[in-house]
């Protein structure tokens, strides 16, 4: 039985997360309904990642058996026939049988989108979060330095399992301004769960000046263990690329 690679694209305002529930509309379970309408008789789908209720992805990665008499483009064209307007398979490629999204891979990136007014915007807040008073560029640059490295991080998250390790390498962390819109963006190793959405609330109070740089520093030295307060809407945020050991040159990581 041959096995694929999928590299999804979504829009999670609909969905209460990417994996399967018993109820509720999720990513997983419209994916394999409609992998089913075209002949797939497996259980489920392995997954690069479980994005939360809202997040989006422009990089989701996800791998399954399948009996196939086509091409890998017939399928990707099949699946979005069957695919909900708010899910879309972007590439679909043949893989090894020791392929798996999640533990195959070095890397996640993902990107986080905000905006400064004073007024709502009600288009453009589905994908980005709106803040005010406005933040200061500089000190998101300050602040998004001190992440990089290896660091423990449970003062801004959870590990999957009760008692995991909490321990990640950030390989690279910054903001940019694109046009009027202020962007995160993080790569690591791994994530722990409402890391990513605490580490930009975190950033935020600090460029609006209601905390000091070196307060995320102070944290990560482990002086704090305590989970912050604070955490920004899911909208702003995408799981923008899963990165595999052949990418990892491309993308500056160091698998040392």
């Amino acid at each position: 039985m041959a096995h694929y690679k999928i590299i999804l694209v979504y829009d999670g305002t609909d969905f209460q997360g990417f994996q399967r529930q018993v109820k509720g509309r999720t990513v997983q379970a419209s994916v394999e309904a409609a992998l089913r309408s075209i002949g797939w008789q497996n259980s489920t789908i392995l997954a690069a990642g479980r994005t939360d209720t809202g997040v989006h992805a422009s990089g989701q990665v996800i791998a399954f058996e399948f009996e196939w008499n086509h091409s890998p483009e017939e399928l990707k064209d099949a699946l979005n026939a069957n695919l909900p307007d708010d899910i879309a398979a972007q590439s679909v490629e043949l893989t090894g049988d020791d392929f798996h999204p999640r533990f195959s891979a070095v890397a996640r990136r993902y990107r986080y989108q905000l905006f400064c007014d004073n007024v709502r915007q009600p288009l453009r807040e589905r994908y980005a979060w709106r803040v005010w008073p406005a933040v200061s560029i500089e000190l998101l640059h300050e602040t998004a330095a001190y992440l990089i490295g290896r660091h423990d991080f449970s003062a801004f998250g959870s590990a999957p399992q009760p008692g995991g390790i909490t321990i990640r390498e950030v390989f690279s962390s910054s903001w940019q301004m694109i046009e009027q819109d202020l962007i995160f963006e993080i790569t690591g190793n791994a994530f722990l769960y409402h890391m990513v959405r605490r580490l930009v609330s975190f950033q935020v109070e600090i460029g609006q000046g209601k905390r000091n740089p070196h307060e995320i520093k102070s944290i990560l030295d482990g002086k704090q263990r305590e989970l912050v307060q604070g955490l920004a809407p899911a909208q702003g945020l995408i799981l923008s690329e899963v990165v595999y050991p052949h990418q990892a040159d491309e993308t500056n990581i160091n698998l040392r």
